[in-house]
């Protein structure tokens, strides 16, 4: 159920951001819709930020306790070299918020 609401959630944002986009695209827009959206943009970087440097610090504690970087603990975990130990499912959930994280700065021209 929530996998659903949160499906239509982004359908509904969607349709709501392409409406933006054809706002834009007709020509000029408001002064109070650029500054609102520099606002939502900025803080969106500075969150993404904030995750990435979050998330760095858990990694590190990670890395240093199994000796490993987490790319090279990712790639072997995923290739079922590593086991299921609950720790290294952790380890792995972090690594993939960290990359999300990444990514949205990359989208946000950030990285």
């Amino acid at each position: 159920m929530t996998a659903q609401l949160s499906e239509t959630r982004k359908k509904r944002h969607s349709a709501r951001l392409a409406q933006l986009i054809r706002i834009y695209e007709g020509g000029p827009v408001s002064e109070r819709m650029e500054v609102t959206l520099d606002k939502l943009l900025s803080l969106e970087a500075a969150e993404a930020r904030r995750d990435v440097e979050e998330l760095s610090a858990d990694l590190l504690k990670f890395e240093e306790r199994f000796g490993m970087d987490s790319r090279t603990f990712y790639t072997r975990f995923e290739a079922g070299e590593l086991g299921d130990d609950m720790d290294f499912v952790e380890w792995a959930a972090f690594f993939n918020m960290y990359q999300h994280a990444q990514e949205r700065l990359a989208a946000l021209g950030e990285a």
